[in-house]
C-alpha cells in the first residue's frame, strides 16, 4: 500500500536469538521448558490459593493476581518466540505486532503497579497491624487490584494508539524477538516526538514513582522489624515480605534497564537478554521464590498434591 508516497509495512520480521542452528535447537528446548514451568508453577499457585481458605487474605489475593499476570505475560511472548525457533524465521503481521505490543505493555505495567500494591500490603501488615483489617479490607483490595489493571490498560492504549498513527515504510526488520515500543520507534519514518514524551511520562510513573513508593514502604518495614526485640519475631516478620522483596529486585532491575536505556544498537542486543529475563525467567522463578520463602504456600502446595493423589 502507498500512503503519501510511502510503502506501508504490512509485515515485520522478528530477529532471531542466534543464527547458529545448534544454538537455536538448544534455545528451543530451553524456552519450551521455561514456558511449561512458568505455566505449571503459576497455575499451581493460583489453584493452591483458591482451594485453601487459610490463604484467602489480601497478601495471597495479590499473589494470585501476580501469578495470573506471569501466565499471560509469558504467553504473550514465548509462543511466538518458539514458533520462530521451529520455523527458522519469524514473520509477524502489522496487526499481530500491535496486538503483542498492547498486551505486553499492559501486563508489564500492571505487574509494576501490583508489586507496589503488594509492598503497601506488607507495610500495613507489619507497621500498622492493629489497623490491617480496616486498611486492607476486601473492598479496598479489590479496588487496588482493579486500579492496577485499569491504569495499565489506559497507559498501553495511549502507547499503542500513538504507535498506530506512525508510518512504517521500511526496513521492516525488528532487531528483537518481540514487538516493543523502543524497537518499533526505531523503524518509524514518522516523527516520534510525542511517542517519546509519553514513554518518558510512563517511565517516570511506572518505573521511578512506583519504585520509590515500594522502597519507601520497605524502608518503614525494615525500620519496624529492627525495632522488634526478639530474634524470632524479627525472623517471622521478615519472612512475610522477603519473597516479595526478591521478586521486586529481580523485576525492577530488568524492566528499568530495558526502558531507560538509549535505543542504540548495542543496547538493543543487551535488551534481548534482559527482555528474556522479565518475559521468561522471572515468571518461572516467581512461583519458586514464593514456594521456597513462604511457609503457608509450601503447606498449601503439599495439601494440593495430597488431594490430587
Amino acid at each position: 500500500m502507498a500512503i503519501n508516497n510511502y510503502t506501508t509495512v504490512v509485515e515485520f520480521v522478528l530477529q532471531g536469538l542466534s543464527g547458529d542452528p545448534e544454538l537455536e535447537a538448544l534455545f528451543l528446548v530451553f524456552f519450551l521448558l521455561l514456558y511449561i514451568l512458568a505455566l505449571a508453577g503459576n497455575t499451581l499457585i493460583i489453584i493452591a490459593i483458591s482451594l485453601n481458605p487459610s490463604l484467602h487474605t489480601p497478601m495471597y489475593f495479590f499473589l494470585a493476581n501476580l501469578a495470573f499476570l506471569d501466565i499471560v505475560c509469558t504467553s504473550t511472548v514465548l509462543p511466538k518466540l518458539l514458533d520462530g525457533l521451529v520455523c527458522k524465521s519469524s514473520h509477524i503481521s502489522y496487526k499481530g505486532c500491535m496486538t503483542q505490543l498492547f498486551f505486553l505493555t499492559w501486563f508489564l505495567g500492571a505487574e509494576l503497579l501490583l508489586l507496589t500494591a503488594m509492598a503497601y500490603d506488607r507495610y500495613v501488615a507489619i507497621c500498622r497491624p492493629l489497623h490491617y483489617s480496616m486498611l486492607m479490607s476486601w473492598p479496598i483490595c479489590v479496588l487496588l487490584a482493579g486500579s492496577v489493571w485499569v491504569i495499565s490498560a489506559a497507559s498501553t492504549s495511549v502507547h499503542t494508539g500513538l504507535m498506530a498513527q506512525l508510518n512504517f515504510c521500511g526496513p521492516n526488520q525488528i532487531r528483537h524477538f518481540l514487538c516493543e515500543v523502543p524497537t518499533l520507534l526505531l523503524l518509524s519514518c514518522s516523527p516520534t516526538t510525542l511517542n517519546n514524551i509519553m514513554i518518558v511520562i510512563a517511565d517516570v510513573y511506572f518505573g521511578v514513582v512506583n519504585f520509590l513508593l515500594t522502597m519507601i514502604s520497605y524502608s518503614f518495614i525494615i525500620a519496624s522489624i529492627l525495632r522488634i526485640r526478639s530474634t524470632e519475631g524479627k525472623k517471622r516478620a521478615f519472612s512475610t515480605c522477603s519473597a516479595h522483596l526478591v521478586v521486586v529486585i529481580l523485576y525492577y532491575s530488568t524492566v528499568i534497564y530495558t526502558y531507560l536505556q538509549p535505543g542504540s544498537g548495542s543496547s538493543l542486543e543487551n535488551g534481548k537478554v534482559v527482555a528474556l529475563l522479565y518475559t521468561a525467567v522471572s515468571p518461572t522463578l516467581n512461583p519458586v521464590i514464593y514456594s521456597l520463602r513462604n511457609k503457608d504456600v509450601k503447606v498449601a502446595l503439599r495439601k494440593l498434591f495430597v488431594y490430587v493423589h
